[in-house]
């Protein structure tokens, strides 16, 4: 049978029993004397109460070690969250603040704050606070070895005070003492934020009253404050690491657009190249240098000659900065930017060549600026290359046409000519063009439109010659005398006179058309007409003087042929009217007895006339020319050969 338990011992077991009840349900301190105050009121005797007593001891002792360890239990977790943290570091500033703030907490104290080192304005200032109450704490900056912070930065070492004011360790300052003040902080703990040997800054919790810091409280800060120090330096290894990939994938990216650029210079090189191999006598190159200039660089590209006119492109939005700046890339050597223009002019013995402008919406680069030069060379090098050809062939064709015209009984002329493509027994013009100065200009520009015509041209004194296909002298001198104008930049005039002659002989045709066409540019000239162009059958009676063939049918056509076409249709007597009205020096009446007409009639008559050769034909110069007309065709109509 179980034995019965006494009095005494169920009052110990009852007392047992109630501590563990306390510490099941977390007592407070206080809570334990209530068992021996129950015990002593129930009468119990001294034994009983100093068994409760020691019971109560125990009962506190493992109070406070559950305590402990769940406060440590509290302090690891935090540890733990706080390398959580560090592991998906993304925000520094959130990890220091979540360090700060679980201090605060797991100290108890009313402020946690850190202080960072500044080594480039040599001070420290205050990186994250929490629980702070005063603005000017929060933006404090603290000169290096001052206050309590600076004794831990110096030291390397946990410091404490439970007053702050009165703790003569650490240099105080004004600054200092009175932003502490400011925040009301009494008790004080610094702990260093080290990365290897070097402190980086202080980790403090503080009280706004005294209270002293145990060692473990300085152990769980100085963890805190290690993991602080991980963050930065993991933040600062990412930053870094974020820098480097950074500046390798703007190097890459550099090195990528660098390899296309070269890429892009070389297939252009090859491609001029290609174009200098293949330049013609006629220029031929030229515009494919400005398609492989604007198809690799884009853009809209001028191309001009030496006297800055285009040979591709519009002049039209050309100013005068490009061609300063052109003279400024010959000089140097360079492609000049000038707006949105870059400008490559090339230069043979300090005379201009060749000008390329290229207008394009984006920045064009040093390696493309270089093709934009290239292909000023390149174009410079086509336009030196016809320019030779044309001279070399110019001086061929300027000796044949000299002796066509001056040495016409040479043997073997024609076959000459036949090598050069010229064939003398078509129809050809040969011009004359007078000029003022400027030989070598007008005998390249002479040559250059011979060569595109498959005609022939030379240069005598100041006046070029030109033999060229076609049937229509006054048409040809006057484009030839309008042209050569505008190339010069001063009046050019030009005689003309048509070159075929017999088959037999279209040597000797070309001689006698060089004579007629020098007489019809000196007649123009004699007329103030400088700078026209015209045949010798479009300077009316004037024509009968130079020209070689003397056209009386032509001069008669031009002068009267109107008035001769309408007798011969209406039977009327104009031609007779006409003959008696400056017979008697333009008198109607007169005129009237002559004919033994009315002078109304004559009137009439003469009204006519001036509806067949118009208004003018009384003014003294059309007059003169219609009288001759009058006379030569009243000796021929008594002459019929003539």
């Amino acid at each position: 049978m179980e034995r019965a338990l006494t009095p005494k011992a169920t009052r110990k077991t009852d007392g047992a029993y109630a501590y563990l009840d306390l510490l099941a349900r977390e007592a407070s301190a206080v809570e334990f004397e209530g068992p021996i105050l129950q015990a002593r009121a129930a009468g119990a005797d001294s034994a009983t109460l100093e068994e409760l007593e020691r019971a109560k001891v125990a009962a506190l002792q493992v109070r406070a070690v559950l305590r402990r360890r769940a406060k440590r239990e509290a302090e690891l977790s935090a540890l733990f969250d706080t390398a959580s943290d560090l592991a998906g570091l993304r925000d520094l500033d959130a990890v220091l603040e979540a360090i700060v703030h679980r201090a605060r907490q797991l100290l108890a104290t009313d402020i946690a704050y850190m202080t960072l080192n500044d080594p480039e304005r040599g001070d420290t200032y205050m990186r994250v606070t929490d629980g702070s109450i005063s603005a000017s704490f929060r933006r404090l900056r603290l000169p290096m070895g001052a206050g309590l912070g600076g004794l831990v930065a110096q030291s390397g070492t946990p410091y404490n005070t439970a007053d702050y004011f009165a703790d003569p360790r650490f240099r105080h300052t004004n600054t200092i003492d009175v932003a502490v003040h400011e925040e009301g902080l009494v008790a004080i703990l610094g702990v260093p934020l080290r990365l290897g040997t070097q402190v980086i800054g202080v980790l403090f919790a503080a009280n706004r009253s005294a209270r002293p810091f145990a060692q473990e409280e300085v152990a769980l800060l100085c963890s805190l404050a290690a993991h602080a120090a991980v963050a930065i330096d993991t933040a600062r290894l990412l930053q870094e690491t974020r820098a480097a990939l950074t500046e390798l994938s703007e190097a890459n990216t550099l090195i990528r657009a660098h390899s296309e650029s070269i890429e892009r210079a070389a297939d252009a090189h090859d491609r001029m190249t290609g174009l200098v191999l293949r330049g013609g006598l006629r220029g031929g190159g030229v515009e494919d240098v400005a398609a492989v200039v604007t198809e690799v660089l884009g853009g809209r590209l001028t191309v001009l000659d030496d006297e800055g006119r285009p040979l591709v492109g519009e002049s039209g939005d050309l100013d005068t900065g490009v061609f300063d700046a052109a003279q400024s890339s010959r000089a140097l050597g360079r492609t000049v930017k000038r707006g949105d223009a870059y400008v490559a002019s090339v230069d043979v013995g300090a005379a201009p060549l060749c000008t390329l402008v290229l207008r394009t919406d984006h920045p064009v680069s040093d390696t493309d600026q270089r093709i934009l030069e290239r292909a000023a060379i390149v174009t410079a090098l086509l336009l030196l290359f016809r320019r030779s050809v044309a001279e070399a062939e110019g001086r061929v064709r300027g000796e044949l046409l000299d002796d066509l015209v001056s040495r016409p009984e040479l043997r073997g002329l024609d076959d000459r000519a036949r090598r050069l493509g010229v064939d003398l027994d078509a129809p050809h013009v040969l011009v004359v063009a007078r000029h003022d100065g400027q030989r070598e200009r007008a005998a390249f520009w002479a040559s250059s439109q011979a060569t595109l015509a498959h005609g022939l041209a030379t240069a005598r004194g100041d006046e070029v010659v030109l033999l060229l296909p076609g049937d229509r002298p006054g048409a040809l001198a006057r484009r030839v005398a309008a042209e050569l104008s505008a190339s010069l930049g001063r009046p050019a005039t030009a005689g003309a006179a048509p070159a075929s002659g017999p088959a037999s002989e279209p040597v000797t045709a070309v001689a006698s058309a060089y004579a007629e066409a020098r007489r019809c540019a000196g007649a123009l000239v004699a007329l103030g007409r400088t700078g026209d162009g015209a045949s010798a059958e479009e300077l009316g009676f004037v024509g009968l003087l130079v020209g070689e063939r003397r056209e009386v049918s032509g001069f008669l056509s031009g002068a009267i042929g109107p008035v001769l076409d309408y007798d011969a249709r209406r039977g009327t007597a104009l031609v007779k009217t006409l003959n008696a009205y400056f017979g008697t020096g333009g008198s109607l009446s007169r005129t009237a007895e002559a004919l033994h007409i009315h002078v109304n009639t004559v009137t009439q008559r003469l009204d006519r006339v001036g509806q067949l050769l118009g208004e003018d034909w009384q003014e003294p110069e059309r007059a003169l020319e219609i009288q001759l007309a009058l006379r030569l065709h009243r000796l021929r109509t008594h002459m019929p050969d003539a």
